[in-house]
């Protein structure tokens, strides 16, 4: 293998000798350090040898003191193939060309890598990275990644660590995303929970304070289940007087049912699209993050128009994308006219989002029953959703002391 590859950097060459006595040119190389091998005899007065690039032009004009004719044979090597563009010169010239364009670009940051991230939008780290100065076609060697990187975590407090790493025209960001903080409770606020929706108690389950409801009492919005003012009783059989009060945290779990009214609209006619048959079509090429538009207007001769987008971008075998892409714009214009909406589908529609609202009001709580009434007026759809659920219905509210102790500075 080393021979193969110091053969092919110093080039050789095959010559076919003739003569009385080619032998004699063979001695002759041996003596003036001529390198030769495959040594062939093709006949009594012929044979063939291979000689070094170098060595060729000196085995020649040997051969002629010997009276024999030399004749290159062939030659192979690194310098014997690129002699063959001498006179190509468009192909030497995109040759350097691209020599250069090899040695330039690669100077410069071409793909960006997020990788670590789930709950924070690689759209958003790659948003900030380029408002820090990280983008596609910046100058790599110019980049100072630990500066980088802090300005980018300070904007970015969903994060807990970064680090940038560039590979030649590739760079790496690796994020690790910050744990929440779990809610704190200020254990030493005072107060009590009432109840943030009307209903009938089914159980409760309380922690600290003093329960004013029980079971199967009905409680409006608003008011109070479990005050935050414990009184503090006598010893049993003692004649001692009460012990007065204790102001403590209430806190515990009331579930009740509770009754929901909501109600939605939509209309019975809507306008829809009719298209003209007129299309405006615009081309533009985005390198490096710049968009160019060409082969188009810029403008958009209609009012109202659909826009579809086709995007070719540039894609290595391996699947990595690069920061070269081709888009194709067609607006299609069109004009409105009104027409009827089925009934049955914005009756549907309404239903799944007042369901939707519901399920959002009540959260872990369990939709019991659920009823629609609806009726069209005035060319609108109505739709009322009346609804029986099991939820929690407590809410910690602070008393006058802890609100006047947070308002105060």
């Amino acid at each position: 293998m080393l021979n193969w590859l110091t053969n092919a950097l110093r080039g050789k060459v095959c010559l076919e000798v003739e003569g009385a006595f080619p032998e004699r040119l063979l001695n002759l190389c041996a003596q003036r350090g001529v390198l030769f091998w495959n040594v062939e005899w093709l006949e009594p007065t012929r044979l063939r040898f291979t000689v070094t690039r170098r060595g060729a032009a000196e085995a020649a004009a040997l051969g002629e003191r010997v009276m024999c004719t030399v004749t290159r044979g062939g030659q192979w090597g690194v310098l014997a193939f690129l002699e063959r563009f001498r006179r190509r010169y468009a192909l030497l010239i995109g040759l350097a060309l691209s020599l250069t364009a090899v040695c330039v670009l690669s100077q410069f940051v071409l793909t960006i890598e997020v990788e670590g991230n789930r709950a924070v939008p690689t759209a958003v780290i790659l948003t900030e990275l380029r408002r820090q100065g990280l983008r596609p076609g910046v100058y790599g060697p110019g980049l100072d990644e630990e500066a980088l990187r802090t300005r980018a975590l300070l904007q970015l407090p969903e994060l807990s660590w970064m680090s940038v790493n560039l590979y030649g025209t590739r760079a790496q960001v690796l994020v690790r995303e910050a744990t929440p903080e779990p809610e704190v409770v200020d254990e030493t606020a005072t107060g009590s929970v009432v109840a943030r929706a009307s209903g009938i108690i089914t159980r409760m389950d309380t922690l600290f304070g003093e329960a004013l409801v029980e079971p199967g009492d009905t409680v409006l919005e608003g008011e109070t289940l479990i005050s935050g003012t414990v009184h503090l009783d006598a010893p049993k059989y003692s004649e001692l007087p009460d012990l007065g009060t204790l102001q403590v945290r209430a806190e515990g779990k009331i579930y009740a049912r509770t009754w929901h009214t909501l109600e939605g609209e939509i209309p019975l006619t809507a306008q829809t699209k009719c298209y003209t048959g007129a299309e405006h079509t615009r081309w533009s090429v985005t390198v490096l993050g710049q968009r160019f538009v060409f082969f188009g207007n810029s403008g958009i001769p209609f009012s109202e128009y659909d826009k579809i987008s086709q995007v070719w971008e540039l894609t290595l075998p391996g699947g990595q994308e690069m920061p070269l892409a081709i888009q194709r714009e067609t607006m299609r214009a069109y004009t409105t006219a009104p027409a009827a909406v089925d009934g049955d589908a914005a009756r549907a529609l309404l239903k799944s989002r007042l369901l939707a609202q519901l399920e959002e009001l009540v959260g872990a709580g369990e939709i019991v029953r659920t009823d629609f009434t609806a009726r069209e007026e005035e060319g609108m759809l109505h739709l009322t959703l009346q609804a029986e659920c099991t939820e929690e219905i407590g809410r910690f509210v602070p008393d006058k002391n802890t609100q006047e102790k947070e308002a105060d500075p």
